[in-house]
């Protein structure tokens, strides 16, 4: 629908697309089928979304961490050649938190068909669990009336 000539009140309808709930990476942006890349690769991804240089973030996941990170670990565990150096699970975890890349964890979670949601979502998922669960009791019960009447 084109927006009437003058007209600044009324968006763009075809152009809206809804917000992103699940953390993840674009479809596409992790290739290959070696988890081992495809981790280099999600690390890479993180640290060029991070508005931080990669000498900061290894700062703050030293700190975070207790021990010395380098920037060249961080470029070690970018690099799908350095077979050598994997991230280790604490690291991850404070890459995360320094890079703020929530999109890490839907990484993972992907890989056993589940979604990495914000919290504020939960009370609306349970809800709509539970109201799957009462249909299901409904049909349930619908169902032993119609036997209960049969006999």
């Amino acid at each position: 629908m084109a927006k009437a000539r003058g007209d600044t009140l009324t968006g763009d309808l075809l152009s809206w697309e809804p917000p992103q709930v699940a953390a993840g990476f674009a479809p596409g942006s992790i290739r290959g089928s070696r988890l081992a890349s495809q981790i280099s690769q999600a690390v890479a991804l993180a640290l060029k979304s991070s508005p931080l240089s990669r000498g900061e973030i290894a700062a703050a996941m030293s700190a975070e961490l207790g021990y010395q990170i380098s920037e060249n670990m961080l470029a070690n565990y970018a690099s799908e050649g350095a077979e050598g150096h994997r991230i280790t699970l604490e690291r991850f975890i404070a890459l995360i938190e320094v890079t703020g890349c929530t999109d890490l964890l839907g990484f993972v979670a992907e890989r056993f068909g589940l979604v990495v949601v914000d919290q504020r979502y939960r009370a609306l998922i349970n809800l709509h669990l539970a109201e799957e669960a009462e249909a299901k009791i409904q049909k349930f019960k619908a169902a032993e009336k119609a036997k209960w009447g049969a006999v």
